[in-house]
């Protein structure tokens, strides 16, 4: 599943190439799993509407738009295999696609979703997700977080209603640069500790926006672009291969039913 750093690399090409253009016309789909609004409502919605910004809220995409002076928003969450691609209309439309957005530019904005996990839902109001914002929130209040919680620190970095938008691949990086054991107890850990992986996660995170994402699945960018973080995974996938830092072979568990990946020697 696209995590924070893909989210938002998807969500800023998208805005870069298509704010400010007003949406035709909608096509929607025959399948019912990826809407969380009705078809009709949502397609009646989004015709018409001027795009103001796209911008990432946790794992959610949201769409900013404007129609008849009133503001509304489109959610998409890309699910496991979802994709959000800017195309030109001649461009053969890829199978499985569930959304298809005709804009003033002739170009089209399209959701594709093989395994149709992912869902489209209008909102109104201001959406803000679940959790807190991990690049924004101050090294206090993440130490504040995890306060006297009973769960592993992994699954508590996993926890959406703690930090929206962090998910397996940049938890277990976060910790491993923080040099802490996914299995050691989130309230258990020192301040000083805490404050390691704030930085670290923010740190990792920053770079893989830089680096357009993780591509080890499904995920690209708005062009279809692969990104190039996995390149610079310490531990992530990596089981039974040497440390690059001290050699020792890397592990693998499960921690909250997710495979985690560490450094049984460079984490305590």
């Amino acid at each position: 599943m696209p995590e924070l750093p893909e989210v938002e690399t998807v969500a800023n090409g998208v805005n870069q190439r298509i704010r400010g253009e007003r949406i035709k016309s909608v096509w929607l789909s025959r399948y019912k799993e990826p809407f969380k609004t009705p078809p009709d409502p949502m397609a009646e919605a989004l015709a018409g509407s001027r795009i103001d910004l796209v911008h990432r809220v946790g794992k959610h995409i949201v769409f900013d738009l404007t129609r008849d002076k009133s503001p509304l928003q489109w959610i998409v969450h890309l699910g496991m295999t979802g994709r959000l691609l800017v195309s030109a209309a001649d461009v053969p439309i890829p199978a499985h696609t569930h959304a298809l957005l005709s804009l003033s530019s002739g170009r089209e904005l399209r959701f594709v979703d093989p395994r149709r996990f992912g869902r489209l839902a209008l909102h109104t109001g201001s959406f803000t997700g679940p959790g807190h914002e991990p690049l924004t929130i101050s090294a206090d209040d993440f130490a504040a977080l995890f306060r006297r919680r009973k769960l592993p620190i992994k699954a508590a970095l996993l926890n959406q209603k703690l930090l929206h938008g962090v998910g397996n691949i940049y938890a277990d990086e976060s910790l491993f640069r923080a040099g802490i054991r996914p299995v050691r107890m989130a309230g258990r850990l020192s301040r000083l500790q805490l404050g390691k992986l704030h930085a670290a996660l923010q740190e990792i995170l920053r770079k893989a926006i830089s680096l357009g994402g993780s591509s080890v699945s499904d995920y690209v960018d708005a062009d279809g672009v692969a990104g190039f973080f996995q390149l610079e995974h310490r531990v992530y996938m990596r089981t039974g291969e040497p440390c690059l830092v001290c050699g020792t072979p890397v592990r693998r568990t499960l921690i909250a039913g997710r495979g985690t990946h560490y450094c049984p020697r460079c984490q305590r």
